[in-house]
């Protein structure tokens, strides 16, 4: 600090930075990515440990037997579910009833803010069944839930089968502390949307639903089951969450932990961890493990109904039973064992889950990465903007007459002074209100005009506000990109440094951003630095225009976007050709802004008011004449 406050030091300090900005730049940015790229060795990423005493031994003997009822209780319920064409609201009671629930019917609907691409409908209605076992030893101050969808055709039938017959076990335990809630929702998040509002008694998204339901204790935590077949072969569980939230670590290593005890195959990301870590086999899977779960992070929308329940503080997981490696054959009876000793411990907690890490990234089950060891690679990527802010905010101070650089040493007499500076502030009020303008209305209008837009051209409404979306996208680079000269006249001082203090504003404004983002959802902050912080940092109308436009367009988020389709399909080994991929693409726009319009998903917003407006900065300042 002390050489700070020396003028020579801070002289030579600023020599440095700008003789050296592009490799140092290049440098840093090379070091964030392969700081990223080493996470998935096991030095970064030590061995997951459960930190709750209260959870940590797996000892006790699982009873669970009832397999063979869970089927014929999903029989039934396929039975029925065919004759009513849907939820069998009626029958579900029934047998909660007969199982010696307390049973409870909610009845919602939602108006969607344009049709959705599947079923193009406005108004989704639908009905939730569950029952509600009272804990004999406690007084109904806390609950676990266990909830599963009614879906169309057979899918999840095996999983509410398993559900009712782990609630007729459960009911003849007298060891539960917590009130345990039994869910069978209909239309997947929108259902769970409704219970969970109607629960805690808000109204966030504007679900409508019936009158007020029956209530157990604070949720402390909830498992989400989804069953493909009455045969599993393995579960892949899903930890991501709405807007990018994680549970709390120590309720994914108490599902491990019982798969391993109970010889169940495991999964994430899809993805099976090799035992040999050191091998370079061992490196790509987990590193593949560790891009899928970037990947699914970033796009903020949660891999299962478990996602909306983060948003409470409600720690939970969503598993996935697969019929796919055939070697390995499990029955009901199993993962009920598997669901019931995960449910014991969870009833052992003293209180709510907090000493484990809700921040962290998952190159396998078994090992995982902290905060502290994945924000120094954001931090490298970061460091490119920050340099060359430096880099220019110097060159602006001493370009200014009387600036520090310009003084010829100490001792010489102070330069005489001259004529106040031109300011360039007036030229960049056009490029920025106009770049703010473009991304408001790249945010309200693409819904806001669906009827006009299918009205005129031979597309539905939500045809109509995907292609909306992507001709506001593209219109804000045609706008012009000149408009600093309204204010500014050519040749003057102004606009010679105008677009060195535009650029100085996008750089902060996006560095500000990206830091921000980190925070909230560190996949979505890191991936935007990739791929902005390199063309942000190059961008400048004194380089080879064209090849520099082609790297801002590649820097888009649109095109990010497109690019992360393609990475994902090859991560799961199922490419995707470019008719898919843009299929995809159109598909992820859709649903992107009825995720936020339908659960608040900061995605979209954020896109459009904040780095949308600042790509476009960056696109004002390529072109600055």
């Amino acid at each position: 600090m002390g050489l700070l406050l020396d003028p020579h030091c801070r002289r030579a300090l600023a020599r440095l930075i700008v003789r050296f900005n592009t490799p140092l730049c290049v440098l840093s940015y090379v070091l964030g990515v392969g700081w990223f790229l080493a996470l998935a060795f096991p030095p970064l990423a030590p061995r997951t440990y459960t930190s709750e005493n209260a959870m940590g031994s797996t000892m006790v003997e699982e009873q669970f037997s009832l397999g063979e009822r869970a089927l014929a209780l999903a029989r039934d319920f396929a039975t029925h579910k065919k004759k009513a064409g849907g939820m069998p609201a009626a029958w579900l009671e029934r047998t909660m009833w007969s199982l010696g629930l307390e049973v409870h019917r909610q009845h919602f609907s939602h108006t969607l803010p344009f049709p959705d691409e599947s079923r193009e409908r406005y108004l989704v209605r639908g009905t939730n069944v569950y029952g509600i076992l009272r804990a004999p030893r406690a007084a109904s101050t806390e609950a676990l839930v266990l909830s599963t969808g009614c879906a169309p055709g057979p899918h999840n039938n095996q999983a509410v089968g398993l559900l009712l017959a782990l609630a007729a076990y459960f009911r003849g335990q007298i060891y539960w502390a917590k009130d345990i809630i039994f869910l069978v929702n209909e239309h997947d998040l929108l259902g769970m949307e409704a219970w969970l509002e109607a629960y805690h008694d808000v109204n966030i998204t504007g679900v409508r639903s019936s009158g007020p339901l029956g209530r157990a204790g604070a949720i402390q935590a909830a498992i989400a089951l989804e069953l493909s077949s009455d045969v599993v072969t393995s579960f892949d569980v899903a930890v991501e969450g709405l807007n990018g939230q994680l549970p709390n670590l120590d309720l994914l290593n108490l599902f491990n932990a019982f798969c391993q005890k109970n010889g169940l195959l495991c999964t994430i990301q899809g993805k099976l961890q090799h035992s040999d870590w050191d091998s370079l086999p061992a490196y790509a899977r987990s590193l593949q493990t560790l891009l899928l779960m970037v990947l699914a992070q970033a796009s903020g929308r949660p891999r299962g109904e478990h996602g909306l329940f983060l948003r409470y503080r409600i720690e939970a997981l969503t598993l996935r039973g697969i019929n796919s490696f055939r070697q390995y054959k499990y029955d009901l009876s199993t993962v009920g064992k598997m669901l019931e000793g995960m449910f014991r411990k969870l009833n052992n907690l003293l209180e709510r889950l907090h000493q484990s890490y809700f921040l962290y990234l998952l190159p396998s089950l078994s090992r995982f990465v902290s905060i502290g060891l994945y924000m120094p690679a954001f931090g490298f990527l970061l460091l490119v903007l920050i340099l060359r802010s430096l880099e220019l905010w110097m060159k602006l101070t001493r370009a200014e007459p009387g600036g520090g650089a310009e003084q010829p040493g100490v001792g010489a007499e102070p330069s005489a002074p001259g004529p106040p500076p031109a300011r360039p502030l007036p030229a960049l009020l056009p490029p920025v209100l106009v770049s703010h303008a473009a991304g408001l209305a790249l945010y309200v209008l693409p819904v806001r005009g669906r009827s006009v837009a299918a009205q005129h051209f031979p597309v539905s409404e939500a045809e109509a506000v995907v292609l909306t979306l992507i001709a506001i996208y593209v219109a804000g680079m045609a706008l012009p990109h000149s408009t600093h000269r309204v204010l500014g006249a050519p040749g003057s001082a102004a606009a010679a440094r105008g677009w060195m203090v535009l650029k100085l504003l996008a750089l902060l404004y996006l560095a500000a951003q990206l830091t921000a983002l980190a925070l909230l959802n560190f996949s979505l902050g890191f991936l935007l630095a990739v791929t902005m912080v390199p063309a942000a940092a190059a961008t400048a109308p004194t380089g080879p225009r064209v090849l520099l436009a082609l790297v801002l367009v590649l820097a888009t988020p649109a095109v990010s976007l497109l690019l992360g389709i393609f990475l994902e399909r090859e991560l799961v080994e199922a490419p995707a050709a470019p008719g898919e991929a843009w299929q995809r693409f159109l598909g992820a726009l859709g649903q992107g802004l009825l995720l936020h319009h339908l659960h608040g998903a900061f995605l979209c917003p954020l896109l459009a008011l904040g780095t949308y407006p600042c790509w476009l900065l960056l696109w004002n300042v390529l072109f600055w004449d």
